[in-house]
């Protein structure tokens, strides 16, 4: 299938998945992940209707950029941002969807405020605990929304995750289930500068267990632009 009948057929994926939880289709945000994909192939993506599209490297974050592929649509930063990449993506970038650390914030804060804007990011949660992924633990959330005060450049709007690799169907709703409980949970308390707006969490081979256990953002790439190749590494 080409890339446009793959955006059809996943939007359509999540109109099912929505509708079986009981929910509205238009509830659940699509992020095309285009990492390792050509500015042509984000281009062709947008044309069949996405509207935001997901980075993991900021590298090639940059260089789509100069090539005006996002034009169109949102663009999030989705990977681990290591801190000597914050000043290229603040500001860039709409939402930094991969915020991990009050170190982290602070530097997103100083940014944004020398920049005079307000960053928009989510606060990632290491939700199975793997000592290989990024994320602050869950039980960190609550102290790091109280403190997120001191921040008043960034715009804290929920949290993602993403969770352990799944080698069986609906392995991972556990998980999902855990960061419902906990956006929930957090969506209660009010803070000047936090909206608890997005839940991101599924991906391609397990958005729809995602969405009926609460997600509202869901980042799809191989099952849009399909799967990628990476470059051999010679012996």
């Amino acid at each position: 299938m080409s890339i446009s009948e793959n955006v059809i057929r996943v939007k359509n994926r999540i109109d099912a998945a929505a509708r079986a939880a009981g929910r509205s289709p238009g509830e659940i945000a699509l992020v095309a992940a285009t990492k390792m994909n050509s500015a042509d192939s984000v281009a062709e993506a947008i044309r069949a209707g996405i509207r935001v599209c997901g980075e993991n490297r900021v590298q090639e974050l940059l260089e789509k950029n100069a090539q005006n592929a996002y034009a169109g649509s949102s663009l999030h930063f989705i990977g681990h941002l290591q801190k000597n990449k914050v000043r290229q993506v603040v500001g860039l970038c709409d939402m930094i969807e991969s915020v991990d650390s009050l170190e982290l914030l602070a530097l997103i804060d100083g940014r944004a405020k020398a920049l005079g804007l307000r960053q928009d990011i989510l606060l990632e949660i290491n939700i199975g605990g793997e000592k290989s992924k990024s994320g602050m633990n869950e039980s960190e959330l609550p102290r790091i929304l109280e403190e997120a005060g001191a921040f008043p450049s960034v715009f804290i709007r929920g949290i993602m995750a993403i969770p352990p690799i799944s080698h069986e169907n609906g392995e991972n709703r556990a998980y999902f289930a855990r960061m419902y409980k906990l956006f929930v949970d957090n969506s209660a308390k009010k803070y000047d500068n936090i909206s608890m707006d997005f839940l991101s969490m599924g991906m391609s081979g397990d958005f729809e267990d995602a969405i009926a256990e609460g997600s509202n953002m869901v980042r799809v790439g191989s099952a849009i632009f399909g799967a990628r190749v990476y470059p051999q590494i010679s012996e």
